[in-house]
């Protein structure tokens, strides 16, 4: 048997691919509340919520109506951001001119009310959704066994992060919303709805969330609480990668998913907490992250 630092390459192998499928969620997570603060400098602790709510939309859609996963996949994330955006427009908005503790306050409350309800009406009690069938089993690299959902979440995450990196950095409707935050006053002389961008940039944000969340639904099971359980370590891998940094959150997600199933290899005991040791040592050399911008 082929080993590697002692280690079986099919062990290595294995905490390798949940590493980076972990990292995937990270990223996906983190890239959501990257934009959000980034652009609208706003703490959104409700994140977690709107993850959770993408996975239980899945499974309720399709308890209910029948919704396909193929489905799911559009709809869940859009009906979580249209919620995102009547939360920027009647909640958010009103504190906009505060200081960022109000907007952290405001949505770690909403978390809880959302947690709460929906804890009321399914209980904590997982539930499952079953493997999409064009998903089904897997394919075996010599070293691995390759199961093609898995690798399915790990293209998608992707191919969506960079996409929105690519849309924020490089094109004209990122160019508006950077300038849009930046200086909403000059914006709206030159006619650009400055109110709709920041309530559609939110809406976006947590459409990524949701979208985590039906990759999810299939692979992690679906309880009100399990936005709370990822919260904490997303929010850890923001502040490594730069508060408010498009790249830095997608490179550092998927980093820390990577070291994270590493260290489930050769140190057990710290697998839960390596993340958080990171980040002290990342604060400690630099402040404002990774890929953050020195004030």
């Amino acid at each position: 048997m082929s080993m590697i630092f002692g280690v079986p390459v099919a062990v290595l192998s294995g905490q390798l691919l949940l590493g980076l499928i972990n990292g995937a969620f990270y990223a996906l997570l983190s890239l959501g509340l990257a934009v959000i603060f980034g652009l609208l400098k706003i703490i959104n602790f409700s994140h977690g919520a709107f993850y959770m709510l993408g996975a239980l939309l899945t499974v309720v859609l399709f308890n209910t109506l029948g919704v396909n996963y193929w489905m799911a996949l559009f709809l869940a994330p859009l009906i979580v951001g249209i919620v995102g955006v009547l939360v920027e427009y009647f909640l958010l908005r009103k504190i906009a001119n505060e200081d960022h503790i109000y907007s952290l306050l405001l949505t770690f409350g909403l978390a809880l009310v959302i947690q709460g309800v929906l804890t009321n009406i399914y209980g904590v009690s997982g539930m499952r959704y079953a493997i999409p069938e064009v998903f089904r089993g897997g394919v075996n690299l010599g070293f691995m066994f390759l199961p093609y959902y898995r690798a399915w979440v790990i293209v998608a995450a992707l191919v969506v992060c960079f996409g929105t990196w690519f849309m924020i950095e490089k094109t004209k409707l990122g160019s508006y919303l950077r300038a849009g935050t930046e200086n909403s006053k000059l914006m709206q002389a030159f006619g650009i709805n400055v109110p709709l961008l920041v309530s559609l940039t939110y809406g976006f944000g947590v459409m990524l969330a949701a979208f985590a969340g039906v990759l999810a639904a299939p692979i992690y099971s679906v309880t009100p609480v399990m936005g709370a359980n990822i919260l904490i370590i997303v929010f850890a891998v923001v502040v490594i990668g730069g508060m408010g940094s498009i790249i830095g959150a997608i490179v550092t997600g998927l980093a820390m998913g990577v070291i994270e199933g590493l260290t489930k290899v050769f140190y057990p005991e710290a697998a839960s907490t390596v993340i958080f040791l990171v980040m002290v040592l990342v604060l400690l050399v630099k402040p404002a992250g990774l890929f953050g911008k020195e004030a």
